[in-house]
């Protein structure tokens, strides 16, 4: 595999890379970030290969309040338009959903806890998930949601949420679930989230979530399937 230059956005502290940073490590690509909580220093697009977009409790709309918003949107897009490899997490899918066009907003309801999600027939056939089980249980932690961009291929859905990732140009992926949880990054999340926690049909609680932490295996094993075919272009 060829080394990449894997550049990340990140932020707040406690969403981190998670089992990405694994992967990168495990295949020896160069990894570096922007921590918008801390600066909000973007790199050179030429100097980069993978563009990854990290959770975060903000949303797409909230540019008043965090004022790096405005840049990172437009460093997505001119990420998307060069041609490179984005990856976006949550609100990363929002942010990629919103600069492709798309609306984002606020879903019927709040989905936070390991809740299965199902492969659409586009994503059945699509090659980023060949192999996989048409039903799989994920984490998710979020309350907005996205219309899908016009050119976009629809690949998963559940029954809180019908956008749950999509395909753009064989090189842009939204996920707005969280595959790269490892432990640590799941008992951050409860820890920073707790105000969150209130018991609903797609809100798990605390105990529910951490009782519930074996899946994150198996999240992991899909998580370097799709990196590794992303990094093979095998779509």
């Amino acid at each position: 595999m060829q080394q990449l230059r894997i550049h990340y956005f990140q932020h707040v502290p406690f969403e981190s890379i998670g089992n990405i940073g694994e992967w990168s490590f495990t295949n020896k690509h160069k990894l570096t970030f922007t921590k918008f909580f801390e600066h909000a220093i973007l790199p050179d697009l030429e100097n980069i290969d993978w563009l990854i977009i990290m959770g975060g409790p903000m949303g797409v709309y909230d540019e008043n309040k965090f004022k790096w918003l405005v840049a990172e949107k437009q460093f997505i897009k001119r990420a998307v338009e060069a041609g490179k490899t984005v990856i976006g997490i949550c609100l990363g899918a929002q942010l990629i959903a919103e600069i492709s066009g798309a609306k984002v907003y606020a879903n019927e309801c709040k989905e936070i806890g390991w809740f299965p999600i199902d492969l659409s027939t586009e994503g059945e056939k699509n090659k980023l998930f060949a192999g996989v089980d048409s039903s799989l249980t994920v984490f998710h932690w979020h309350g907005d949601t996205f219309d899908l961009p016009g050119n976009a291929v629809h690949l998963t859905y559940s029954k809180a949420c019908k956008s749950q990732a999509f395909l753009l140009n064989k090189k842009v992926i939204g996920l707005q679930f969280h595959l790269e949880m490892n432990e640590d990054a799941l008992k951050k999340m409860l820890e920073n989230g707790k105000p969150e926690l209130i018991k609903e049909t797609f809100v798990q609680t605390e105990e529910e979530i951490w009782n519930s932490r074996k899946l994150i295996e198996d999240n992991k094993e899909l998580l370097f399937r799709i990196l590794d075919r992303l990094a093979a272009r095998e779509l």
